[in-house]
This record gives structure tokens, sequence and C-alpha cells, in this order.
């Protein structure tokens, strides 16, 4: 089936894009094919939800590539330029946000070392698009290759896909930014913070690193999905710089005139068998240290949704859910809005990121502190992935359980971290963040 369609934005550019669809006999086989196709571009964006049961979704995997367009841009008005670029394309926009596009928007500057390199901000308006809802792919092309997409379609279907090797990664060690002894130290200072009234949960995130490293990002990617088969995995590239994301968390998403902001707080381990596993589930939703961190940035998130939401619409729609994945249990809570469809959505993000799962409460000041005991610029870890419709609507995961690659430099990056509150024990919350890098470190090593 073809479809033409035509986007016209207030500047009166016109996009025009053709959308050819296709039945696909192994969708599974077919994802991966098509992210090996997409290696010869600059930029790719692959998000998969892996078929995860989610209340909000629209695609089971969307990929771009290609940028006909794009922004990039450090700290500075990024949210205004990228409001300009997004109302100006008027089109499918993918890209991503760094973490330290906080130091436009507070006083704050970022002075740790960065081994990545990945710009504040950029956003690609791809010339060619692919979803995938159960057995159907969508292509949708712009005019000026659309004539491509028969071809490409082909192409694909002809790629191989390769066994999973592990010989290349024999060389690699990985280090730790800051020692086990040297977390505790932090942690036991940032809780003397707590005492005094500074703040009242921070997320404290520490990297692991490897150098002279040489990986196939595809490879990768794909052990560390299928460790943890995420709703919120992502393939990121542009140019030399890559992350291989294996996110469970939405950060926020937009539905017409609807927010949605689902933030994580309260891990757990998996059992041994079903029983035990079962047992820590419900210990964890009934574990009051692991209820109250989800609860503060719950309020924290009603707060930053309420800057822009209609009088009254500010909603909890679910407060603490237990959830479980390949590799641990969450707590997950759904907050919810509404705007006016005038609002814009690069407001609407301006004025929550970055998001309080990963920085704490009072932001501002979690922010700050952070800043003074983390030793790592954080980048794109704990930013995120995501992309514009052509209507406005948006959706976009937080980059968390991720590696993070610079090829050309040969660096290798994955942060973790856990929430301090008054009832942490640094020790725990060290043992905490060794689970949550237990996938990058599998995969890696």
């Amino acid at each position: 089936m073809r479809v033409f369609y035509f986007i016209i934005n207030p500047s009166i550019i016109i996009f025009v894009r053709e959308i050819v669809t296709y039945t696909l006999e192994n969708p599974a086989q077919f994802k991966q094919q098509l992210l090996q196709w997409a290696q010869q571009f600059r930029e790719v964006a692959f998000l998969d939800s892996n078929a995860s049961a989610q209340n909000y979704s629209t695609y089971d995997c969307i990929m771009a590539v290609d940028a006909f367009t794009s922004i990039q841009t450090d700290y500075s008005k990024a949210f205004e330029e990228l409001k300009e670029y997004q109302e100006k394309i008027g089109d499918y926009i993918f890209g991503h946000l760094s973490y330290d596009l906080k130091n436009g928007t507070e006083n704050i500057q970022s002075a740790n070392f960065d081994g990545i390199g990945f710009s504040d901000l950029y956003f690609f308006q791809p010339k060619k698009i692919f979803k995938i809802q159960g057995s159907e792919l969508e292509m949708s092309y712009l005019f000026l290759c659309d004539d491509e997409i028969q071809n490409d379609f082909h192409e694909i279907n002809s790629q191989k896909t390769e066994s999973i090797s592990t010989e290349y990664l024999n060389n690699l060690v990985i280090q730790d930014r800051i020692s086990a002894e040297d977390y505790l130290a932090k942690a036991s200072k940032i809780l003397e913070h707590i005492q005094r009234g500074d703040i009242y949960e921070m997320n404290l995130c520490m990297e692991f690193f490897a150098e002279n490293a040489t990986i196939d990002p595809i490879q990768i990617y794909h052990r560390l999905n299928a460790i943890s088969q995420p709703p919120f995995a992502a393939f990121y590239k542009v140019n030399d710089k890559y992350c291989l994301c294996a996110s469970p968390e939405r950060y926020i998403r937009r539905e017409n005139n609807k927010i949605i902001s689902q933030p994580i707080k309260g891990t757990a381990k998996r059992g041994a068998n079903i029983i035990e596993d079962n047992s820590i589930k419900n210990l964890l939703s009934q574990n009051e240290k692991e209820r109250s961190e989800n609860i503060m940035i719950v309020d924290l998130v009603r707060n930053d949704l309420s800057k822009t939401a209609i009088k009254n619409s500010v909603e909890v729609e679910e407060l603490c859910q237990p959830y479980t994945f390949k590799q641990v249990h969450h707590l997950i809570s759904t907050v919810v809005s509404e705007v006016n469809s005038t609002t814009s959505g690069a407001e609407i993000i301006r004025t929550t990121f970055p998001m309080g799962s990963m920085t704490g409460a009072p932001k501002l000041s979690a922010m700050q502190i952070i800043e003074k005991y983390e030793a790592t610029k954080r980048g794109l870890y704990s930013g995120s992935i995501g992309y514009f419709e052509p209507n406005g609507d948006f959706d976009f995961n937080v980059i968390i359980r991720s590696i993070l690659y610079n090829k050309t430099n040969k660096y290798i990056s994955f942060s973790v971290g856990s929430a301090i509150t008054a009832a942490s024990t640094s020790a725990l919350e060290y043992e905490e963040c060794l689970l949550k890098a237990k996938a990058m470190r599998q995969v890696l090593q």
C-alpha cells in the first residue's frame, strides 16, 4: 500500500513523504537485518520496545536514518533552538538530550571529565523512517529518496545476521572511576547533607570505563538487549559516537494534550526460582525505604508537570507498582497531566528536564551536590533519546543501563547510580550500583 502525506508548518515549508507498507514473515529477524543495514548511515536512531506490555505505546519498533536536516547545539538556549527547529521542520525529528542541558536552565556548570563527547543536544530530520507494529512494516521516505523504498526493502531482507562473538572482547579492562571506598565516603557525605536538610534524596552515580577499546557496537547492543529485553531499548549513533541502551524507563511522552511521565525508583534482584522471585517482588512493593524513594520523586514529577499543566489536571495514575524485568524488579509510578494545545513540546521538556529519577529532591540542590561528589561529567548518561512526530507528540526514554562508545577515541563508558535517602545504608547502595552494572559488565567481559 502506498500513501502520500504532506507536512506543512507555519513557515510554509512543505515536506512530502511516501509511505509503503509490507507484511513481515519474521519481524524479529527483520529488526536485526534492519539495524545491520542501517550502519551505512552517519545517523541511526533505532528504538525498540521488545514487545513489552505498556500502558502507553505506539510502535513495537521505530528506526530513523540519514539526516536531511539537523540541529546541534550546546546548553546555551538549547530549548529555544529546539522549539524553533521542531516548529520550522514540522516533520519527524529524532535525537538526544544530554543531562548537561541543565546548565542552560540553572546556574550550574559541569567541569568533570568526559571521555565520550556527545553534544548537549542533537536532533535530525530523517530521510528514511521504519515503523514495525506486530507483523506490519511501514516505510516512510522523503520524496527526494522515495524511489529507493523497494530496493531498500529487498536489500534489508538480504542482510545476513551474524552470530554473536566474544573473541574481540578478551583484552577489555574495565576500571571504576570511583573506588568502593570512595563511593562509601561520598555516600556518607551525602547523608550528612540530608541530615542538614540540604536535600532529602539524591542519585549518586559512578562511571566504569575501558580505554583503547575496540568493539562491534551492533554485537554489544544485541547482547545487552538480549540480557535485559527492556521496553525502551535504543541503538543510537551519531557519526563516531554510540549509545547502546537497555533502558527500562520512560522519561516523558505526549499524546495529543496528555503528558505522561513514568519514573522508576526502587530496585530488587531477581530470585533463583519462581517462589523466591515472587517473594522478593512482594517485599519490594512493601519496602518502606524503596517506596519512599519512589514517592519523593513522584512529588517532584508532579511539581514539574504542574509548570505547564492545565490547573488541577496533574494526577498519579499508578503509584509504586512493581514491574519485573529480566535482571531486576522495579517500582514504577505513572504521573500524567493535561496541557493546552498551544504549549510547545520544547517547553514541556525544558520544565521537566533532567528527569527527577536521575537527580533527586529538591532537584536544584541535588544537581548542585551531584557536581560536587561525582567524578565524571554525565553527558548522555541520564539524558534522553527520543523523537517528535509531525503533530507535536513525542516520546523519550531515560538513558540508563547503557554503554557509551567513542569509536575514534576507543573509549567505553557506562555509569550506574542509586538514590540515597535518610534511610539509606551506604554499603547497600553500593551493592545496588553493582547489581545495575551487572548486565553491562557481562556483555563487555
